[in-house]
């Protein structure tokens, strides 16, 4: 046996010690032991029966957090518990493809994630309830419209009616009566409008502060570009448009390179500073063929209708080259920031089976871009350039 797998050995009793089981007691063969008994017996116990699948789910826990060297803590079994039972898949599948390009699996990483999971989910949801409520409010103007114009044309007949009877020369005491009658119900009427007019303009106005809510929830506060979940939707609309309109469109990842040292060196108050430079400075080449969102973290998403992947780059790396040749000081302190750069990667939406696809290969060149280097935008299945000199 290899001094690895001995470690190995090691590392799973001490688990199971932990767990509450003997050192020299490994899952495999205590659930075997109790397998032999349930088989020979022929009516097994409860305990017989959930006991081994209870090992099976200890160990699965155990691999995740040896296989990932996390610590053993209440948020990391938790964490482990979620994605080997499933609770969490969009977490599992981050995790699997940051583990497939080499890279490490940190506490603080996975927090990340997580934080942002549920800032997507609570902003669906609250999406999901401005839509409804949007819905309702419409419905609500509709009826309060049609119900103040019909009581409009109501009012004006019967002023009509009651100026036909005043006007009957020969007009007898129940006349006069119906007529007296008549008024009264067209006061109310008329206070029923005005009541119906008031209810309309507080639709109105709640509907417009629904708007401003509904636009505060796609945008991200620090650098004020749309965010993720926004860019979602402005993806799916240009898809659609840009088939029908048979015109191009492409897609790219854009990351700062080396971010996490800015924020250890000078704190999160100067990485702050540094994201709004980064996003002021690709909020330029937006129009309206071209938007940028901040996609999470440190990284960007830019899309471009009718724009080839060539046209793209040039633009997006025109923006590279802009940043990197600023020399940026934090203000706090003086203290040069160093060069600020980015990576990126572009892809062909339509060069591709569906979105999915696109937006992947448009994150493997980002990987790629910074495997190689950092600091240059690479085209999606394109390979670096050995000579390119690294950030």
């Amino acid at each position: 046996m290899s001094d690895n797998s001995t470690d190995e050995s090691s590392r799973r009793a001490r688990w199971w010690q932990w767990f509450g089981g003997n050192a020299d007691d490994e899952p495999e063969t205590r659930e075997s032991q109790t397998q032999t008994v349930a088989v020979g017996s022929k009516d097994p116990t409860a305990r017989e029966v959930w006991l081994p699948a209870k090992r099976r789910m200890i160990s699965k826990v155990a691999d995740f957090l040896i296989d990932h060297d996390l610590e053993v803590l209440p948020a990391t079994l938790t964490i482990a518990y979620e994605c080997v039972t499933g609770g969490a898949p969009r977490l599992a599948q981050l995790i699997l493809e940051r583990t497939e390009k080499g890279l490490p699996i940190t506490l603080g990483w996975i927090e990340e994630q997580r934080g942002e999971s549920n800032n997507d989910k609570h902003g669906e949801a609250l999406a999901v309830l401005m839509g409804r409520l949007e819905s309702s409010l419409n419905d609500f103007s509709e009826t309060t419209s049609g119900a103040r114009s019909a009581t409009s044309d109501y009012s004006t007949a019967l002023q009509r009616h009651v100026d036909d009877l005043e006007n009957v020369s020969r007009a007898g005491v129940v006349i006069t009566e119906l007529a007296t009658l008549t008024r009264a119900m067209m006061a109310r009427t008329m206070a029923i409008e005005s009541e119906l007019v008031s209810s309309e303009q507080r639709a109105q106005s709640l509907q417009t502060t629904l708007e401003e809510t509904r636009r505060l929830a796609d945008m991200d506060h620090l650098t004020g570009l749309p965010n993720r979940r926004a860019f979602d939707h402005i993806l799916e609309r240009e898809i659609r448009e840009a088939k029908t309109a048979g015109e191009a469109l492409s897609v790219a990842f854009v990351d700062i390179d080396h971010f996490k040292r800015v924020n250890d060196t000078h704190g999160h108050p100067a990485g702050d500073r540094v994201l709004k430079f980064v996003s002021e400075t690709l909020n330029r080449i937006s129009d309206a063929r071209c938007f940028v969102a901040r996609h999470g973290g440190e990284e960007f998403a830019v899309l471009w209708r009718n724009h080839s992947v060539e046209l793209a780059w040039e633009k997006l790396d025109e923006a590279r080259e802009e940043i990197a040749a600023r020399r940026l000081v934090n203000r706090a302190n003086d203290t040069p920031f160093g060069q600020i750069t980015f990576s990126g990667g572009i892809a062909d939406v339509f060069g591709y089976p569906d979105k999915s696809a696109a937006l992947k290969a448009a994150d493997e060149a980002l990987y790629a871009a910074k495997q190689s280097g950092r600091n240059r935008i690479l085209r999606a299945g394109e390979e670096p350039d050995p000579q390119q000199k690294a950030a």
